[in-house]
């Protein structure tokens, strides 16, 4: 089976500037793939070329299989995009929006409306122009979840939306994909990505810098730990350790930093009465960091 998305070294230039370089990546069929980096770093970029809405100064990209543009028409049938300034109509109401977005797709998706929007708590008697940018946010979710599309595309989701929102967003994501339907989700939240994703790429300054699975970029991270001992103990056992790094202790509490295995600092703690032991995981969010600012080496 064919990639949903399959990118080989594509790259946008915009007269001078570049915002996206020889991007080369693959989005396997039924996963969840996060797509990290701060405003300006080509998410967008990525995913207009994606859509055929702008064209690419060299390289491809397939989209389940076809090219963007030569098979625009059936590529656009078969996906949900939700633009990451996504507006509609504002004299319309909700529900009478969303019914013609669905007509353009030959009824696709008229028959989930009321339910996702009663799992929106999104009022489709409100005119759109009425309506808080969240909920805004909330029919373009909407929209794009409805008629089941083998492939969403999402830029930056959860704009505007509330925790509550932002939580409900997320089951949708983990039922869309428990359904086989593929997921494109651009964010720099890291949170809600690490959530829901399966693989992550991260991109800087229209450069993949990372790609991999959650779990794979926080092999080499380092973890912060905190071992309590029954008595004092000292540094110097552990300061030479492989992969131990910034020992230090007050009382009966060591701390220290532990890059890749903790096989080392383990053998070393058997020899002791431990009373504690509190090992922090980076979060996503800190990783994300240390690549973009450049404090590990680009993948």
């Amino acid at each position: 089976m064919v990639n949903a998305i399959e990118l080989n070294g594509l790259t946008k230039t915009y007269g001078s500037s570049r915002g996206l370089i020889e991007l080369s990546l693959s989005v396997e069929r039924g996963e969840v793939f996060g797509y990290l980096g701060p405003n300006g770093a080509g998410k967008s970029t990525t995913i207009r070329l994606l859509l055929d809405l702008i064209r690419p100064t060299s390289g491809t990209a397939r989209v389940l299989g076809m090219d963007p543009r030569a098979d625009a028409v059936q590529v656009h049938a078969r996906i949900g995009y939700l633009a990451g300034d996504f507006v509609a109509p504002g004299r319309q109401k909700v529900g009478a929006a969303l019914r013609f977005l669905a007509a353009l797709r030959g009824g696709a998706g008229a028959d989930r409306i009321d339910t996702l929007c009663d799992r929106l708590e999104l009022d489709q008697d409100k005119q759109i122009s009425a309506l808080s940018k969240g909920n805004r946010q909330k029919v373009g979710l909407v929209q794009a979840f409805m008629h089941e599309p083998e492939l969403l595309i999402l830029d930056e989701p959860t704009s505007g939306l509330d925790p509550l929102a932002q939580q409900t967003f997320l089951d949708m994501v983990a039922g869309a994909a428990a359904d086989g339907q593929t997921v494109f989700m651009s964010s720099h939240i890291m949170s809600e990505v690490e959530a829901v994703a399966d693989r992550v790429a991260i991109i800087r300054e229209g450069r993949l810098v990372a790609l991999d699975t959650v779990a794979g970029l926080r092999a080499d991270a380092v973890r912060e730990v905190e071992v309590t001992f029954t008595r004092p103990v000292d540094t110097a056992e552990f300061s030479d350790l492989a992969g131990v790094a910034d020992v230090r202790a007050e009382g009966t509490v060591l701390r220290c930093q532990v890059t890749g295995s903790p096989d080392a600092l383990l053998r070393a703690l058997s020899g002791h009465h431990v009373a504690g032991l509190l090992v922090t995981e980076p979060a996503l969010e800190r990783l994300f960091h240390s690549y973009y600012t450049g404090e590990v080496d680009a993948a």
